[in-house]
């Protein structure tokens, strides 16, 4: 009986992704945990009452839902944004911290090797393109069960992202904290965890992540989580994958650079008005 069921369900998984017109869409849910103590100052520690204020105004950067339309070998990967009340400080979904950067849409085709990103930093959009190397996947036999699909475990070795503001930590004062500063930008590798189903035979994934043989429900990546809650095959209702061309053409080294320097300015800024609040107040 176990083998007709199976014998099934490959001869379901040969007609459904033999189709020309093939295509899926993927629900995925983002949750990031961050270190509240790093928010402190001066050693103090946050009291309960603060951290959840702290975490009720983070929730909408920290938890988040994205959709993934994908074909045999593209797809189109952008948050969910439903309208939602703005926050006390104007932002809303869709914008990252601060209000400096909005929610992108990532494209990937992996016939091509083509990766571009539209996104907006500043009110300037720009298209970042990203080289497609074939990531160096370690396979596992491990497996678990995510809803009715079998996956399997994969591993890979990363740099860190350098804009990943939920890997930041705020340092402290003096000398040890300027210290503390100059190692915390070093750029440090973190470990990727990756479950995969080969019912879902396409080499795709959330975000940036492809390269398995099968299609990527679930990343861990440092303190963020990516989970598929549900998935759709051959949907009624189609969405064209195409590639994004709206913005100014940038790789993601030089739009990387770009976002650091202009942080480095507004840090600048911050700290000369603050010098400046300190020397008034010390007249009064």
């Amino acid at each position: 009986m176990k083998s007709l069921f199976t014998f099934i369900l490959a001869l379901v998984s040969i007609i459904t992704f033999g189709q020309k017109d093939f295509q899926g869409k993927a629900i995925y849910m983002s949750k990031t945990s961050i270190d509240l103590s790093n928010f402190a100052r001066g050693g103090e520690q946050l009291s309960e009452a603060r951290k959840k204020q702290l975490q009720a105004r983070m929730k909408s950067q920290l938890e988040k839902t994205f959709i993934l339309n994908f074909d045999k070998s593209s797809s189109l990967y952008k948050e969910d944004e439903k309208l939602e009340a703005p926050t006390t400080s104007g932002g809303g979904r869709g914008r990252g911290f601060g209000g400096f950067t909005s929610g992108g849409t990532k494209y990937k085709n992996t016939k091509d090797k083509v990766a571009l990103e539209a996104t907006e930093f500043f009110g300037k959009k720009f298209l970042v393109s990203d080289v497609m190397e074939q990531p160096q996947w370690e396979l596992g036999g491990e497996t678990k069960q995510i809803g009715s699909y079998l996956c399997y475990k994969a591993t890979l070795l990363k740099d860190a992202n350098p804009l990943d503001f939920s890997n930041f930590r705020r340092p402290g004062r003096g000398e040890e904290a300027e210290e503390k500063s100059e190692e915390e930008k070093e750029v440090k590798q973190i470990l990727v965890t990756a479950w995969y189903t080969p019912q879902i035979p396409v080499s795709n994934g959330p975000g940036e992540y492809w390269g398995l043989p099968g299609l990527i429900l679930e990343i861990s990546e440092g303190t963020t989580t990516i989970l598929c809650t549900e998935i759709v095959l051959n949907p009624s209702e189609k969405e064209a994958i195409e590639a994004p061309s709206k913005g100014k053409k940038i790789t993601r080294e030089k739009y990387t650079e770009t976002v650091t320097k202009k942080m480095e300015e507004l840090r600048q800024n911050f700290q000369n008005r603050g010098r400046g609040g300190n020397r008034g107040g010390g007249r009064n």
